[in-house]
């Protein structure tokens, strides 16, 4: 569902690159968790699949369409949940959630499932109805994931998505994706919380300095020592 292949991403007025050679891949009923120090080029990985920041070295498929060459093909497929909650302050939490289902074509019973159902689960129906303005931090982290799901995309991306959520909410949204990528569907996101990623992925992409490290398949491998090998691979440092 996912392809990335060969990709390198180099900023303007930059020597160096961001990322190198990047090659990976996600299929139906995966979760994969990408996992590496600050600024090692995650968030860069993400923001070049969703079709935020341009490249010209490699490729990116969705489901079969390139990023760059159909571009809202493959973006009416993915879901995104951003590191920074960059959300419409001024509407309510519904009129957000239908709002951004009206941009994916997202059908009414999907809409509906979402305010009624979703928003129950995850503890924020009660201010469905006021101005996100007024949201805390873990709320408007809540409505961005209601959002992303509203048209029930084939990739669902997250960029840090447990930060600024209370365990309870953690250990929820964990058990949703885990069960929302079964079937047709599957899940790509960023963490420096390994226990979350080790509860949650099959497979475990590291990322050193931009460059492809290893690719742990959990499924394969149940006795991987994650936090061992995070912390090695930098160098002793364990601000995951």
């Amino acid at each position: 569902m996912l392809e990335v292949t060969d990709f390198s991403k180099k900023y303007r007025n930059n020597k160096n690159y961001a990322v190198r050679h990047m090659s990976f891949s996600v299929s139906a009923g995966e979760v994969v968790g990408l996992v590496g120090s600050n600024g090692a080029g995650k968030s860069t990985i993400i923001k070049s699949i969703i079709g935020v920041l341009p490249f010209s070295e490699g490729t990116i498929k969705v489901c079969g369409f390139d990023v760059v060459k159909q571009p809202e093909k493959a973006k009416r497929l993915i879901g995104y949940v951003p590191d920074d909650h960059s959300i419409y302050e001024k509407l309510t939490g519904r009129e957000y959630v239908n709002y951004i289902g009206s941009l994916y074509g997202a059908t009414v019973a999907q809409k509906k499932f979402i305010t009624d159902e979703l928003a129950v689960r995850f503890g924020i129906a009660q201010a469905l109805d006021t101005q996100i303005a007024g949201y805390s931090h873990g709320m408007r982290q809540k409505i961005c994931i209601l959002g992303a799901l509203t048209h029930q995309p084939k990739l669902w991306i997250l960029d840090e998505p447990m930060v600024g959520l209370d365990h309870q909410t953690m250990m929820l949204l964990c058990d949703y994706i885990r069960g929302y990528a079964d079937g047709e569907h599957c899940v790509l996101f960023s963490s420096h919380n390994l226990e979350v990623v080790k509860r949650t992925c099959d497979k475990v992409i590291f990322i050193k300095q931009g460059e492809l490290a290893r690719i742990a398949d959990l499924t394969a491998e149940s006795d991987f020592d994650l936090s061992g090998y995070y912390t090695e691979l930098n160098g002793g440092e364990r601000d995951a």
